[in-house]
């Protein structure tokens, strides 16, 4: 525990640049609208369409609307098909938007973070205008413009494939070794290691833990007060 708590201390110290998961470490995106609820009407939309069987079981078990995206783009890439279901999954995220959570700290460790000059950047899965929604209706867009880089068009990059990841590197200008990325799912830490960025798990439950331990994740916070006070005492010593 106290190797982690050192290693998270000293990844913070050489960290020019923070990236940041959206949906976890931000904000509970879908707190008030459920995600799985989500998944089941991209699952039925298809079925109205005759479209039965295009998902598999296990895809339709996990509840996850972007693993169900993420399917049919493998079926059908680059389909109108595929382009539609994005429209209507952005359309979800949206109205998530406006009842979504804030994770605890999170706000005032972006501020902090922001007020050092520490760089941050939106890396997601999540659409850029609901991300860009969710900020600016917590006054943090400042903290991140321009720099937030969502799901685009082509679904091969969603992580953990790095590029959203490698996209914010280049525009700020920083190496992989000077960035530290926030993330709270296996997709996030495999990304980071693509990218060669140090990972830090945020774990809300033992569950999200051992998700992001099993995926390799060597430091995992429980909260992000903990990231908080070590900011705030590296920068008042």
């Amino acid at each position: 525990m106290a190797e982690e708590t050192a290693e998270l201390r000293e990844a913070i110290k050489r960290a020019k640049v923070v990236l940041w998961d959206f949906d976890g470490p931000i904000c509970r995106l879908f707190a008030g609208h459920s995600s799985e609820e989500v998944a089941v009407r991209l699952v039925t939309w298809l079925e109205s369409r005759g479209l039965h069987g295009l998902v598999t079981e296990d895809e339709r078990r996990s509840l996850n609307p972007q693993v169900i995206l993420a399917a049919v783009d493998a079926r059908h890439p680059d389909s109108d098909l595929v382009a539609e279901l994005e429209e209507r999954l952005t359309k979800e995220e949206l109205h998530a938007a406006s009842s979504a959570m804030p994770t605890i700290y999170a706000d005032t460790l972006i501020r902090t973070w922001a007020a050092v000059d520490v760089r941050l950047a939106v890396t997601t899965n999540n659409s850029a205008k609901v991300v860009r929604t969710y900020l600016d209706g917590r006054d943090l867009l400042r903290c991140f413009a321009p720099h937030i880089y969502g799901r685009t068009q082509d679904l091969k990059q969603l992580k953990p494939d790095p590029y959203c990841l490698n996209r914010a590197l280049n525009a700020t200008g920083r190496a992989p070794s000077e960035a530290l990325m926030i993330g709270d799912s296996h997709f996030d830490c495999l990304a980071a290691r693509k990218a060669k960025v140090p990972f830090v798990g945020y774990a809300r439950n033992e569950r999200k833990e051992r998700e992001l331990r099993e995926a390799g994740a060597l430091i995992v916070v429980h909260s992000l007060d903990v990231i908080q006070s070590m900011v705030r005492d590296q920068h008042q010593a």
